[in-house]
């Protein structure tokens, strides 16, 4: 029996075509909540994000944000892993020597150093406004939970690895990755928010349908790809559901009989 569902954002519950959630999917979060089966948010965005999107009047039980490094309910935080200090320290010596575009995220806020064509195009594929400028230099002495380059290709993310140790990174647009810790993702963040709630692995199911998924799909019960998801994530998943246009969360929660 499934007690808990997780939902990526982009791609997923939110279409960039139409720019809003779809009726059906609406409903289908509803007939959830009625049924008692609890519903996360999973996303590498960060809270303040969230609220500018058309998801924010939707009841969730909890959300993974940052992709798993902070997940919190209305009752707060659940859980948080932030990334090492040294990596932190050698990302920001590298950007002062050879600059680029990154995004530093903290737990309240999150900012960049600068913007430029790259920066605003790959924030218009996710609806999303232009991150606020501030000193990245904030990061030797606040928490960060992820780091987030733009115009960066793979050999470029190759040499910030290097950098930075103990993280790893996903692609989630062909100009842009998330960093965070080896030991995170949204796996991990998934795996505390069962614990804090008493629920089993195989009591799970999940949405998704870009790179970041791919951990979250591998992790629980039931893994379902959006017809629109990469091919990566098609391969782990368990269902080919319709794609975020065409009523693909309610057709998989039909399909499996959870609505």
């Amino acid at each position: 029996m499934i007690k808990a569902i997780f939902f990526d954002i982009d791609g997923t519950l939110l279409s960039h075509t139409t720019r809003s959630v779809s009726v059906s999917t609406k409903e289908a979060l509803r007939l959830l909540k009625q049924k008692g089966i609890y519903t996360f948010v999973a996303s590498g965005r960060h809270i303040s994000e969230m609220k500018d999107l058309p998801i924010n009047d939707l009841d969730f039980t909890g959300y993974i944000t940052l992709n798993g490094q902070y997940c919190f309910n209305n009752d707060g935080m659940i859980y948080d892993l932030v990334i090492d200090q040294n990596d932190i320290n050698n990302i920001i010596h590298s950007i002062d020597k050879y600059p680029f575009p990154c995004i530093f995220v903290e737990d309240k806020l999150m900012y960049i150093n600068y913007h430029n064509d790259v920066v605003q195009l790959v924030q218009d594929a996710i609806s999303s406004p232009l991150p606020d400028i501030n000193d990245l230099h904030r990061g030797y002495h606040h928490k960060i939970y992820q780091v987030i380059p733009y115009d960066i290709d793979k050999d470029k993310e190759k040499e910030i690895l290097k950098l930075m140790p103990h993280c790893k990174a996903t692609r989630w647009h062909d100009l842009a990755i998330d960093i965070i810790p080896k030991n995170g993702g949204k796996q991990n963040g998934i795996q505390q928010v069962l614990n804090y709630y008493g629920i089993k692995q195989n009591e799970t199911m999940a949405f998704g349908d870009g790179d970041n998924d791919i951990d979250m799909l591998g992790f629980v019960e039931i893994a379902i790809a959006m017809g629109n998801a990469t091919d990566n994530v098609k391969e782990v998943s368990d269902y080919i559901t319709d794609d975020v246009d065409n009523d693909g969360i309610y057709h998989a929660l039909s399909k499996f009989k959870i609505i």
